[in-house]
């Protein structure tokens, strides 16, 4: 079993669209959306829910009023000014505190302190996870709950129960949207994948985002190449991303043209590779043969 992660300096590059293409193209696979923050790919690749568990990354504090004396030290303790007092429930004259659960970490020191243990940290719920059935093969993805935390441990999770489908059903491959930029989610989809992906545009910002995941990669000693999308927008750009990636010893997979047909499919909820055979659905299609030859090559073959 081989994973296969495709990930991007920045959004709007591209990737999910290839990554759907690639899931026309694979044969034996699971499919895995770890862009938990902003899942798209199920748009493109119309999945089936067959399951759905919640996803708790963390805990918030809850005050029990009965056991509160409202001695406030919780207030003067807590460093994300998540606990203050309000009108509301009295105990001797004094307001008892309340959480403000956005503001809360969880960390659990106002629990530790609170003299009458009146302080509790329990789950809460980020997100949702899904195993679902699609055309192309079992997919998993997830939803984080808006303005949560914890991406990267729901990104870990979504890989997990990918990889325990592949190996319960003996597929080939793991196929992996990941998330774009360099941050916490992206490490979650990288780490220890056989190959990644990265999914560039002819622009200096661009250029540059590619500079900074490429270097990421490598921080993590993960096999990359990488792929320039729309590169005939900018021909002069896309031969400097070329030159600059050889320096780096960053193979440029393929290149894919700008094609309006990839719109075309994405608004008939299907793949370029299934809506026509020209175009930028010939270059995906060499992408893929040459991401095969990649994993065979990286890993000594």
């Amino acid at each position: 079993m081989k994973e296969i992660v495709i990930i991007s300096g920045k959004g709007g590059t591209g990737k999910t669209s290839i990554i759907a293409s690639f899931a026309a193209l694979a044969q034996n696979k699971v499919i895995a959306d770890c862009d938990v923050d902003a899942a798209d790919l199920h748009l493109v690749l119309n999945p089936s829910i067959e399951h759905r568990e919640d996803f708790s990354g963390g805990k918030k504090a809850r005050i029990v009023e009965d056991l509160c004396i409202a001695c406030s030290e919780c207030i003067d303790t807590c460093r994300f000014d998540a606990i203050s007092c309000g009108p509301g429930k009295e105990k001797g004259g004094e307001h008892i505190p309340s959480v403000n659960p956005i503001y809360c970490e969880g960390c659990g020191l106002c629990g530790r302190i609170c003299p009458a243990e009146a302080i509790l940290l329990e789950p809460r719920v980020n997100g949702e996870l899904f195993i679902s059935s699609t055309k192309y093969g079992p997919m998993v993805h997830a939803r984080l709950g808006i303005a949560e935390g914890n991406s990267g441990k729901l990104v870990s999770l979504v890989r997990e129960k990918a990889r325990e489908i592949a190996f319960e059903k003996a597929l080939d491959y793991v196929l992996v949207d990941g998330s774009p930029g360099i941050g916490c989610p992206v490490i979650a989809s990288i780490t220890g994948a056989d190959l990644v992906l990265v999914v560039t545009e002819p622009t200096l910002s661009g250029k540059h985002d590619l500079s900074r995941v490429t270097q990421l990669a490598r921080h993590f000693r993960i096999p990359a190449v990488v792929c320039i999308n729309k590169w005939d927008l900018n021909p002069e750009i896309a031969g400097s991303i070329e030159k600059e990636s050889a320096l780096q010893d960053f193979t440029v997979a393929g290149r894919v043209r700008y094609d309006k047909a990839i719109t075309e499919a994405q608004i008939k909820r299907t793949t370029v590779i299934e809506y026509t055979d020209e175009g930028a659905s010939l270059d995906i299609k060499a992408l893929w043969r040459a991401i095969r030859q990649s994993l065979h090559v990286s890993n000594g073959k």
